[in-house]
């Protein structure tokens, strides 16, 4: 072996492999896919807390997942040790929206689309899915549930307040309720009328009602 085959290793034909336009391309639209993801998921984001950090995410994904695809896809040996090198890792942050899971594999999908060269497909497949998205998620439900929380002193004034929210609105269901000498708490699922909550303030006033507060629920919160 003389000074010249050293060079001749498979490593450094593989560096020559993937053009600079290829990979200028590919981080570039997989830049512009995950920035519109980003967008989309900052206007259809409806949980507790905004997380910036989660849609920057969105973006370094896209360009991870486009840049691993692009390599994997210009050697098969590589392709083999990558499958090997990612069954290793686990993840273990909770996703508490179940909508944050289908940004998640839209960034990927996105992501392999776009590495495999099928461009128009991916820009086309990311619009149409952005667009359903905004229509659907920001989409305003005429009969957004609300839980009444109420507090009363005896079974006499529970029936008169039920019979008032059953007038004040358009559905009147109860959830739960708890009872303890002295007082009864009733959590109540109301659908309001043309999102009217003056009716709460006249509920508070009846005599024996210790406390009333309506709050928008989603099933799975309260706030």
């Amino acid at each position: 072996m003389n000074f010249s085959d050293i060079f001749k290793s498979s490593f450094l034909e593989n560096v020559a492999s993937i053009s600079v336009l290829d990979m200028f391309l590919t981080l570039a639209l997989s830049f512009g896919i995950g920035l519109f993801i980003f967008l989309v998921y900052k206007k259809t984001y409806q949980g507790v807390m905004y997380s910036a950090s989660f849609g920057t995410t969105l973006i370094a994904l896209t360009m991870i997942t486009a840049s691993v695809i692009l390599a994997v896809t210009s050697n098969v040996v590589l392709s083999l040790g990558m499958v090997g090198a990612l069954s290793l890792v686990r993840f273990r942050t909770a996703i508490k929206e179940p909508l944050d899971i289908a940004f998640l594999f839209w960034s990927v999908g996105a992501g392999i689309i776009l590495a495999a060269g099928m461009i128009p497909l991916a820009v086309f497949s990311s619009v149409v899915i952005g667009l359903i998205l905004l229509i659907f998620v920001n989409r305003k439900s005429h009969t957004h549930p609300y839980m009444v929380v109420l507090n009363c002193v005896n079974h006499d004034v529970e029936v008169k307040a039920r019979e008032f929210l059953i007038k004040s609105v358009t559905r009147c269901t109860v959830k739960s309720k708890s009872a303890v000498k002295g007082a009864i708490e009733m959590n109540i699922e109301v659908r309001l009328k043309d999102d009217d909550t003056d009716f709460i303030n006249i509920l508070s006033e009846i005599p024996g009602v210790n406390s009333a507060v309506i709050v928008s629920y989603n099933g799975d919160y309260m706030g």
